[in-house]
């Protein structure tokens, strides 16, 4: 054949029949999820270093304060840009907005492969990074852990912290606004919930629990039965998770503030062990502005080290973290500072630095050590991340997450080599780079897309029930039948419902669904000539009994013996006159 392409025909045609996979292009998908901005503009890098001032002057801004050619400076800029890019798993996002309020705290287990984020919403969502996909970002599960199951009380609270068991992902530390801290398991399953104190005894160390609402909590990092929980009652108690009648352990924080009777509230909580072995290390801090530094394996009867006014007195102190070899202490306190201490000499801190609080509108606002401890992250008021040099505290990346948002808590997974960072309009980001970040995000975003089936768009399909139940049926003036439209809650079937089919709200019972057979009519024609006596139920039982009367007085049935010798009623004759003056009116009595 002349002209005959036999390219464009291969083409046309399929080589094999069935279904026909196509390969995905990770890198493409990959790079959609790229960040447009790593780093802040100079300017604004400029005004970042002035609002953390360091008290010494290092190295590099010794540097930085020699004069240098505009050749130099521009290069040196990108070359700073691109190693910070590089060293840092920033370069690359994944937005998951499974919250209505803000995201308050976050955990991930330790293998990386379950998220739980807590929010002023008062639920906790669990979401599963291996049964994600770049088009299924969500949760798979949501829990009110403050709702009983069997209890008529419907309170709920906003979440405080969240913590997976270092030693045990199989459980959970939940602290919300309530005296009663919590252990689920990892699929949001209550397992035990501490006691509450009895509030009318003056000494806290004979209460069984809380007797005050909690304010943060942490687990032990060498026992995984214990955790210790911090409260507004001026005490720290440590518990034992398989044991909720009686905490194991009380301490009290005696405040030395004038008028405050000696009580004071807890605002954070930091249990640190080195890794590379060491006594365990427990911190607490206190509205009254102080540092509490306890020996974690007890006893608990006089603290190791105390610093009475580390930040300043009546703000809230929310972040407290310890490094990784047990040395150095970071806190974040509500009088806009940061602060490093030493604990082999804890007295003064080693650094101080100014950096905007938002604790005050937050007060789970966190700061936390890398995994390495060979930086700091902190989030700010404006939405920026800050990435920390331990030593000076000056920030080594800038970098906007939610600009005009607050950032509140952050996380850096040691295994996944992801930062987590929850802002206060309700997004966990999750930033992540390909080439040093493993699993998480990354293996979210390199899977294929989830395949779309075309009733899964609501605007291009009909609902069944609608069309086919012959109420939805309205037959028109030419006979020809038109369907009506469905409502808006059977064109969404599944708005409100989790995966399995169950309600969102735990409030509300689960419906089945109504399938067209339930609504279908039986063929009245196979009733009627089947069934005796169907027809009765669609008659008037009055004319069904009046049709027999005529019949009933010429052939009696239970009056039959009676036909003869029945009497026949004998009426008295009434005249015109007697009719028309009516029956005798009953005379009064006088």
């Amino acid at each position: 054949m002349d002209g005959f392409d036999e390219e464009a025909f291969k083409k046309f045609f399929p080589s094999s029949f069935g279904k026909q996979e196509s390969s995905i292009d990770v890198d493409s998908q990959i790079n959609r999820s790229k960040r447009a901005e790593v780093t802040v503009p100079k300017p604004a890098e400029k005004d970042e270093a002035q609002e953390l001032i360091a008290p010494a002057t290092t190295e590099s801004e010794k540097r930085q304060q020699e004069p240098k050619s505009s050749d130099d400076d521009s290069d040196n800029d990108s070359d700073d840009d691109s190693d910070d890019e590089d060293e840092f798993p920033v370069s690359h996002e994944m937005v998951l907005s499974t919250h209505e309020r803000a995201v308050t705290t976050m955990t991930l287990d330790p293998s990386g492969a379950r998220l739980i984020t807590g929010s002023t919403d008062c639920n906790l969502k669990l979401h599963d990074f291996a049964s994600m996909t770049p088009s299924t970002i969500r949760a798979f599960k949501s829990v009110d852990p403050s709702i009983k199951k069997g209890s008529a009380s419907q309170d709920t609270h906003s979440i405080h912290h969240v913590a997976f068991n270092p030693l045990s992902p199989s459980h959970v530390l939940v602290v919300s606004a309530t005296a009663q801290p919590r252990i689920l398991s990892r699929d949001g399953e209550t397992l035990t919930e501490f006691a509450k104190g009895d509030m009318y005894l003056r000494d806290l160390n004979n209460t069984k629990g809380h007797i005050a609402e909690a304010t943060s909590g942490v687990w032990c990092p060498s026992d995984y039965n214990l955790c210790a929980t911090a409260g507004s009652d001026s005490t720290v108690r440590i518990w034992d998770a398989n044991v909720g009648r009686s905490q194991k352990e009380v301490i009290m924080h005696k405040s030395r503030v004038a008028g405050s009777a000696g009580r004071t509230k807890m605002t954070a909580v930091a249990w640190g062990s080195p890794k590379q072995g060491g006594s365990n290390i427990l911190l607490t801090a206190a509205l009254d502005g102080s540092l509490t530094m306890w020996s974690g394996n007890g006893p608990f009867t006089r603290p190791s080290g105390e610093v009475r006014d580390a930040h300043t007195r009546d703000t809230w102190t929310s972040g407290l973290d310890i490094s990784a070899d047990g040395r150095l202490v970071i806190s974040r306190g509500g009088d806009d500072t940061i602060k490093l201490w030493d604990t082999r000499k804890f007295k003064t801190p080693i650094t101080t630095v100014t950096h905007t609080s938002t604790s005050a509108r937050f007060p789970t606002s966190n700061i936390q050590f890398s995994p390495s401890s060979a930086n700091v992250i902190v989030g700010s008021e404006t939405g920026h991340l800050h990435i920390l040099n331990p030593a000076t505290l000056k920030p080594e990346l800038v970098t906007p997450v939610t600009p005009g948002s607050p950032l509140i808590t952050v996380l850096w997974h040691e295994k996944l080599n992801q930062i987590l960072t929850g802002s206060a309009n309700a997004e966990t980001h999750v930033l992540y780079n390909p080439t040093m970040s493993t699993k998480g995000a990354a293996l979210v975003m390199s899977k294929a897309p989830k395949r779309r089936h075309l009733d899964d768009n609501a605007t291009l399909t009909t609902d069944l029930t609608s069309g086919l139940s012959g109420d939805s049926v309205v037959v028109g003036s030419n006979g020809v039948p038109q369907y009506t439209s469905a409502t808006w809650s059977a064109r969404h079937p599944n708005v409100g419902l989790t995966a399995s089919g169950r309600s969102r709200d735990p409030r509300r019972p689960h419906v089945p669904a109504a399938t067209p057979f339930g609504k279908s009519t039986p063929d009245e024609k196979h009733v009627r000539e089947s069934i005796p006596l169907s027809s009765m139920r669609d008659e008037d039982p009055r004319e069904a009994l009046l049709k027999y009367a005529e019949k009933a007085e010429k052939d009696p049935i239970f009056t039959r013996a009676y036909k003869e010798t029945q009497p026949n009623a004998i009426y008295a004759d009434i005249s015109d006159e007697d009719e028309e003056k009516g029956p005798e009116k009953k005379k009064p009595r006088r």
